[in-house]
């Protein structure tokens, strides 16, 4: 048979039948397995054999969404955690040890700013950030004892971009172990590991599950690092729940038509914001006002969901934008069939300091947008409205 797409994969793929001859996989609600034999645990338990063991260790459902995971980013293995933020964690405590550095772009998430700059400080583990535009200053920033370079492409909430290409030959060129989170593109836009990554990882809470229902993370990579991470979480115990691997296992074969809508909306969006007379100015990857457009248009398929925008009159013109929303939700989060307006100062990443936001532009009349399912022309007219 010739090679299948990807995307057939992540719907064909499934845990093996049980006697039930299900259509759709079952839920394996256990903590933990039973072994045929006492010589059978001995082996399970001394990685002689595969099998199940106990659910924080693996579980079908959990094994399911994993390997759609890893089929449609096209990476060999992977793990799965609590959530976006434990992956991100994970990896990089999994990877790193006492002394080590990691070389990170400054425009990163809120939390993953405070691992770097408040917890893996607690440990020993340095960190320094690189500008985008300042490309040719990033290897002035590695040490000796550099280990990682970690990534955000694009960027939450400016829709920065990083050149993977680029980073991809700065990390072979210095031995470092290149992470991207790919939360935003998802792997039907972007595939970090064809330009040299060895972990991308996600949080499965946004586009992945795409309903706003579960909390919940995925790593895939290279084998030998994704074996270091699972010895981290398998005893430091971020495990995913069954329930949640099976519902992000059944919203990843929806994923590649529900991101087909986001950006499309998106990309309507972008153009009727950039003719709004209140609106300074307007992000959005496969915008040709972009300043990285040219990179988006080589390195991504769509520009995907999201959509930030600064508003005249900074805080208070963004505070009265979002009261006056009527069909939009204000949430912190994204990736929801349903579109989201956030205040990124004043929530995701108010716990920056005031320099540290205005070092990746999160201005204070700054809101990000992520784009959802609904009609476009409703999307408009209830940000047109709210605006005026």
């Amino acid at each position: 048979m010739s090679k299948r797409n990807p995307e057939t994969d992540a719907i064909r793929t499934q845990t093996r039948h049980t006697d039930q001859r299900e259509h759709s996989t079952p839920l394996f609600m256990t903590s933990s397995f039973v072994f045929d034999s006492a010589d059978h645990a001995r082996a399970l338990f001394a990685n002689e054999m595969e099998g199940n063991v106990y659910s924080r260790y693996s579980n079908p459902n959990v094994d399911e969404f994993v390997q759609k995971m890893c089929q449609l980013e096209e990476a060999p293995a992977g793990v799965a955690t609590a959530s976006g933020m434990s992956a991100i964690f994970s990896s990089l405590a999994g990877l790193l040890e006492q002394g080590d550095h990691v070389l990170a772009c400054r425009s990163l998430f809120g939390s993953s700013h405070q691992i770097l700059n408040g917890i893996l400080p607690k440990w020993g583990i340095d960190y320094s950030y690189g500008n985008i535009d300042t490309p040719e200053e990033w290897e002035s920033l590695i040490n000796d004892n550099t280990r990682v370079l970690f990534l955000e492409t694009p960027s939450n909430p400016g829709l920065d971009l990083i050149d993977l290409e680029w980073a991809g030959q700065l990390a072979e060129a210095h031995g470092l172990i290149m992470i991207v989170d790919n939360c935003f593109a998802t792997p039907c836009l972007q595939k970090p590991m064809a330009y040299g990554a060895d972990i991308s990882l996600h949080s499965a809470t946004k586009f992945i599950d795409g309903q706003g229902r579960g909390i919940g993370g995925v790593v895939v990579g290279k084998e030998r690092y994704i074996d270091e991470i699972s010895f981290f979480t398998r005893h430091s115990g971020p495990a995913l729940s069954p329930f949640n691997a099976w519902m992000f296992s059944k919203s990843l074969e929806t994923l590649p038509v529900r991101m087909e809508r986001h950006c499309e909306n998106a990309l309507a969006l972008a153009a009727f914001l950039e003719e709004q007379p209140k609106v300074e100015w307007v992000k959005y990857p496969f915008l040709p006002s972009h300043p990285q457009y040219e990179l988006a248009q080589k390195q991504m398929k769509k520009g995907g969901g999201v959509v930030s925008f600064n508003i005249s009159g900074g805080y208070e013109a963004a505070k009265q934008f979002l009261d006056k929303l009527n069909t939009l939700s204000l949430s912190a989060n994204l990736g929801d069939t349903r579109t989201i307006a956030t205040h990124p100062a004043s929530t995701t990443h108010s716990k920056l300091t005031d320099e540290e936001r205005a070092a990746v532009n999160i201005t204070p009349g700054m809101v990000r947008i992520a784009v959802g399912l609904e009609s476009i022309e409703d999307i408009q007219e209830d940000i047109g409205q709210a605006l005026r």
